[in-house]
């Protein structure tokens, strides 16, 4: 569902995996449907509007990768039709309506996930068990970072009516390695850089936050749509270190260093990495499963409340105009 950038990237990948296949393709017109879908196979179906692609009998699971404003209509229109859904990120603009989501999928018994691709990457699959198993011994420090110069043409980044905010776009990504380390904060400090377009509508750039957990461990997150940072990520405890990136959503190594020992792992990626969610959700919908024990939606919800809280500090941050 939609024919954008990370629509191209996740069905290239598709096209990697021997038991899956773009079957159906919808764009707001034919064309850009038809175009997208000629790339694919002459087998894909090209349909000129969304309804016309749930309505499709062979359709598994759609792939909902419209820009997040419109994520609620669209997931709540799949599962009006029965569809399995993976839902690009972020899952909704505010926490409310991904409880929506999440309730109505669970009472009626379909699968929904939020492509959190970065949580299937077999590297930080890998990293994060190490961490698990005690490699950094008590963790009292990660930090994380991730930006990128946004362009302009790229109306998303910029749209307030598309959900335009860094911290949706890019925040997420800190914010969910964070919670996969060490779970939901106890406290949260964030401040940043705010931008106001011609219609006077304000909203996000840049920005950071410093969480705090139970367990004495500290947070430091930035992100940024205006600035090209170095994208890279560490987790420190009272035994060792594990640093990776760039960029730190999708690395392919990490190393990992104990007193003056260093040790680096190396994993061959399956296309960009998108892969790694088309086969987590073809298990599940093969085993019967409506939710990914690795996407899982109550953690997805939880970093929405977190973004929340962070939202409302940052609205009363400076404001700029381009």
């Amino acid at each position: 569902m939609a024919t954008g950038s990370i629509a191209s990237k996740f069905a290239d990948d598709l096209q990697l995996l021997p038991d899956h296949q773009v079957a159906a393709v919808a764009s707001r017109t034919l064309a850009r449907a038809e175009n997208f879908a000629r790339r694919y196979s002459s087998q894909v179906r090209a349909y000129g509007n969304y309804q016309a692609l749930l309505d499709d009998p062979d359709v598994d699971v759609v792939y909902v990768a419209t820009p997040h404003g419109r994520h609620t209509e669209d997931v709540l229109s799949c599962f009006a039709s029965g569809k399995a859904v993976l839902c690009e990120k972020a899952l909704t603009i505010d926490p409310g309506d991904a409880r929506h989501l999440v309730a109505e999928a669970r009472k009626r018994e379909l699968f929904f996930a939020e492509a959190m691709w970065m949580r299937l990457n077999p590297t930080i699959r890998h990293l994060t068990s190490l961490v698990a198993d005690g490699a950094c011994g008590r963790i009292g420090q990660l930090r994380a970072e991730l930006g990128f110069r946004g362009p302009d043409e790229k109306a998303r980044l910029w749209d307030t009516s598309l959900g335009a905010s860094a911290l949706l776009d890019v925040g997420v990504y800190p914010l969910t390695l964070a919670n996969m380390i060490l779970g939901p904060p106890s406290g949260i400090s964030a401040i940043g850089q705010n931008y106001r377009d011609t219609q006077s509508n304000a909203f996000d750039v840049s920005g950071g936050a410093t969480l705090v957990y139970d367990s004495g461990a500290i947070a430091s997150l930035a992100w940024t749509q205006v600035a090209a940072s170095d994208n890279r990520a560490s987790i420190a405890g009272d035994r060792g270190r594990i640093e990776f990136g760039p960029r730190m959503h999708e690395p392919a190594e990490f190393t990992l260093t104990t007193g003056a020992e260093s040790h680096t792992w190396r994993h061959n990626l399956i296309g960009r990495g998108y892969a790694y969610e088309a086969i987590e959700v073809g298990e599940c919908l093969r085993a019967g499963r409506t939710e990914s024990e690795h996407l899982p939606l109550d953690a997805t919800v939880d970093i929405l409340e977190q973004m929340d809280q962070i939202r409302a500090q940052l609205e009363t941050g400076p404001t700029w105009v381009q």
